[in-house]
């Protein structure tokens, strides 16, 4: 295997069903504009609450990809 480098960025995916689809969002929508994407760690779970109920579920998601350029 050849060396490569890949670059991560830390997202935020939200969704009002579960975290699951929270953190599937985040990468669907990091690869409409992001290209190689190789990998992607939930790093963090949380859910936002209003009235004491659930309101949105929300994922920290890292998501690596090949570094083809400049920082």
């Amino acid at each position: 295997m050849s060396e490569s480098v890949y670059k991560v960025v830390e997202l935020v995916g939200t969704s009002s069903e579960s975290w699951e689809k929270a953190a599937a969002a985040a990468v669907e929508r990091a690869g409409q504009s992001l290209r190689n994407l190789r990998v992607a760690e939930v790093s963090e779970l949380d859910m936002q609450i209003e009235e004491g109920r659930v309101t949105a579920y929300r994922a920290k998601v890292k998501v690596s990809f090949k570094f083809e350029g400049d920082a």
